[in-house]
């Protein structure tokens, strides 16, 4: 856990008095915490997720919000430390100006001894109209800079450094609130603190050196303290320097035989306490000993993209990560651990922090580090056009240091990116596509001051300039080229290809790619009524945010599949179909490693309840696809490839070890009929692929079935269906369940007469099932098991498969 305390500290969180500029709405409101959600908790504005609500809502951001509290100081030599102000803010005591801010993404620090006094205090923070900031500061640029309209219905966000998803996104509700989400607290004035560390390590030599180097703020006098420093029980202590203003002291740390920290799925994450300590201040770290690279140089091919973790090369499984709730005063810790839990229960190994969201708090990067989740970190810019002005960059570069120098010492901390899609947005606005020079200048000022600042601050980071792009100082077309960088590949959603697709190309590394589904039932139920479950029904509309995204979620559907019953199974057959194009996606470049070296699914979570990318519901459940990438990222796979006439199978080991893979290969009937086609015995390379079958004899009623077991005694299996699944007879599978009591839950025993494609369980109390979206043959039954959220709840069942939900009788 990364942790800053100075004795004295004066913790200015809690219950505050909240108004709007006319004194219309008066309430209390917790900090942190924001505006919207404290006026729902008031009892002054409806759920806003609910219905259409949103719409009736946006008013709040086009005033000013006034909080207010009272404090009694016993002194006034006093510094105000505000963290996240969201986001243009006056802050008074007594009626003094003593800080104005304007970015959500900084620490402020203030002095207040002018304006304090012995006794009561009145502070006042006043949060200005987002609306009227955006515009002004708009009108004021020395030429137009535009933004993603469709994205983002509030407009002109790209002029204030906030979250940019807050205006709205194509998965986002369009409130844009403003609040207080970091620290906001009083600390004692002193003639000399720790401004930041710098902890770097090195790994060249025998063992590894950790380097602490403490940036101090102020002039060493007669009574400095030394700085005390203790790594895992080892203490040095320094002297400060006398007659230096601001300087460093640097202390070594010699680890001659280290415990290294590795990502998920390849090693333990170990952590050591770093403690330095300086008279009432102490600053608390986590330090994971590792090794970091990127591999990114031309080769045969283009350029490659790897990431290398302590000299090994790993494929990177996972997700982008959005903010965990479109309102910030919503988030809760265990709700972002629980987020996390599931990415790592996934078989994934990094998230993406997109440029669209927020820095998210230190305490996100100590889960990661814990649980092994290495993080792309994207730098605050997404999908819009920003301006390059010297106050603009200025922020922008007190931004930059206040991220890196907070984030840079986590083990989890692996890239650095400069922005989202801002190449891409260069060709996406007529203003600079009529005079791209001007526009292309404007954001190679931008991407420089971020690279800049990143590397005075932290000169061993890793980085990459934007995403997706080919590679330095290249702007071309990653959203086709397969041949270098990273690649955002969205062919399939956007351009409405099918699913195979996906095959045509070969990514170094896909940073993004994704397909939409529906969320599942109990998230609809909680902002629609039964009379709204229709995709059409205009409540059911507002909470799809992607132009066209229902009608390519139904027009795909009837490529693959025969029409759904009823309303719940379009929803249920709208995550098969999402969990089939990623499946698809991910088994196919796995197979083509080491060319392809990281796949990063858009996107894990969601915001708000709505149609969307995700893999986890709102709320944190697992729809389908969160399931199926439990199999289709495990560590060693098997996937079925099409080549010409025939059916290829190859292996994938994500490993350090060479292994041996059996497989068993089957022609599968709709009837449940298994003719046997073949096994095979392969060795499957460390961080390799390889094919271990292939066959052309298959029959126009069957699909492949495959069944492959490991040295360990684990094995897995998959079935591929080599023409779309309507295509099929299926047969009625009758399925039958017997349910049994467990410590924990209960145990389900599942078992069919035929084949049973996608079995899907559902429960009307929340809770998880240990799989799901399966494949259930006869003779083979299933045990799944049920935890609930609430220990002691007792769930009724759902259960669906492919057959019940189309009336598929063949």
């Amino acid at each position: 856990m990364t942790h800053s305390a100075h004795a004295g500290e004066i913790d200015l969180a809690g219950r505050w008095s909240a108004t709007d500029a006319y004194r219309k709405y008066t309430f209390d409101m917790t900090l942190p915490g924001d505006v919207v959600t404290a006026l729902h908790a008031a009892g002054k504005i409806p759920e806003p997720y609910w219905g259409r609500n949103e719409y009736g809502l946006r008013w709040i951001c086009e005033r000013d919000w006034i909080l207010t509290r009272e404090i009694d100081l016993e002194r006034t030599d006093l510094v105000l430390v505000a963290g996240e102000i969201d986001t243009v803010a006056t802050i008074r005591i007594n009626d003094m100006v003593v800080l104005e801010t304007q970015n959500a993404f900084r620490t402020y620090r203030a002095d207040i001894s002018g304006a304090a006094v012995v006794g009561r205090n009145r502070i006042e923070i006043r949060l200005a109209s987002i609306t009227r900031e955006c515009e002004e500061r708009q009108a004021a640029q020395p030429f137009f800079i535009p933004d993603h309209g469709e994205n983002s219905p509030i407009r002109n966000g790209n002029m204030l450094r906030k979250p940019q998803c807050d205006f709205g996104w194509d998965w986002n509700i369009a409130l844009a609130p403003v609040g207080v989400y970091g620290t906001l607290s009083l600390e004692p004035a002193e003639p000399m603190r720790i401004d930041r560390l710098a902890i770097s390590q090195d790994h060249s030599g025998p063992g590894v050196v950790l380097r602490v180097a403490a940036h101090l703020q102020g002039a060493a006098g007669s009574d400095t303290p030394d700085l005390w420093f203790d790594f895992g029980g080892e203490t040095r202590t320094m002297q400060v320097p006398a007659g230096i203003a601001d300087p460093v002291v640097t202390c070594e740390f010699r680890i001659a035989e280290p415990t290294l920290w590795w990502p998920a799925g390849h090693g333990a994450q170990a952590l050591t306490d770093l403690d330095v300590t300086f008279g009432a201040q102490r600053e608390h770290r986590r330090i994971g000993l590792r090794r970091i690279e990127l591999e990114s140089a031309p080769d045969e091919i283009g350029r490659s993209f790897v990431i290398r973790v302590n000299g090994r090369p790993i494929f990177c499984k996972g997700a982008s990560w959005i903010p965990a709730d479109a309102l910030a005063g919503r988030i809760e810790p265990e709700q972002v651990r629980d987020l996390l839990h599931s990415a790592v229960d996934a078989n994934m190994n990094m998230i993406r922090i997109w440029g669209g969201g927020r820095y998210e708090p230190t305490w996100l990067h100590d889960m990661c580090d814990e649980l092994g989740l290495l993080i792309w970190q994207d730098f605050m810019f997404a999908c819009n056009l920003y301006p390059s002005t010297p106050d603009f960059l200025t922020e922008v570069e007190a931004e930059v240091r206040d991220a890196v120098a907070r984030l840079h010492h986590h083990a989890s901390t692996a890239l650095w990116c400069g922005d989202n899609e801002l190449v891409g947005a260069l060709t996406w606005f007529e203003e600079s596509r009529r005079d791209r020079d001007r526009y292309l200048v404007n954001y190679d000022r931008l991407n420089r001051a971020i690279e800049t600042t990143l590397r005075e601050t932290d000169p061993a980071a890793v980085w990459w300039p934007s995403s997706p792009t080919p590679g330095p100082l290249s702007f071309g077309d990653a959203w086709h080229d397969d041949t270098s960088g990273d690649m955002h590949f969205w062919s399939v959603w956007h351009e409405g290809r099918d699913f195979e697709h996906y095959r045509d190309v070969q990514p170094r590394f896909c940073s993004e790619f994704g397909f939409q589904s529906y969320p599942s039932m109990d998230v609809i139920r909680s902002f629609a009524a039964p009379q709204e479950f229709n995709i059409s029904d205009p409540v059911f509309e507002s909470h799809q945010k992607n132009r066209g995204g229902n009608a390519r979620i139904a027009e795909t559907m009837f490529r693959y599949f025969r029409f759904p019953m009823d309303f719940g199974n379009f929803v249920y057959l709208s995550q098969v179909q999402q969990g089939l194009a990623i499946h698809t996606a991910v088994s196919y470049w796995r197979g083509v490693k080491p060319r392809c070296m990281g796949t990063l699914i858009w996107q894990l979570n969601d915001t708000w309840p709505v149609c969307s990318w995700s893999s986890l519901d709102y709320g944190g459940g697992w729809k389908l696809m969160h399931h199926m990438a439990k199999k289709f990222f495990a560590p060693v796979i098997v996937s079925a490839v099409p080549e010409g006439d025939s059916l290829v199978l190859r292996a994938a080991n994500d490993g350090a070890e060479t292994l041996s893979i059996d497989v068993e290969v089957f022609a599968l009937a709709m009837d449940g009929g298994q003719r046997p086609l073949g096994e095979a015995r392969a060795t499957v390379a460390p961080d390799a692929a390889t094919e271990v079958f292939r066959t052309a004899d298959l029959r126009a009623d069957e699909m492949l079935l495959f069944r492959w077991i490991l040295p360990d005694g684990s094995a897995g299996f998959d079935h591929f269906a080599p023409a779309p699944y309507k295509t099929f007879g299926l047969e009625a599978p009758n399925i039958a369940i017997e349910t049994t009591d467990a410590p924990d839950g209960l145990t389900i025993r599942l078992t069919s007469e035929k084949p049973a494609f996608f079995v899907a369980l559902e429960s009307d109390v929340p809770g998880r099932f240990s799989d799901n979206g399966f494949l259930l043959l006869p003779g083979i039954p299933a045990d799944i098991r049920f935890t609930p959220r609430d220990p002691g709840a007792r769930p009724n069942l759902t259960i669906r498969d492919l057959h019940s939900a189309t009336c598929n009788a063949g």
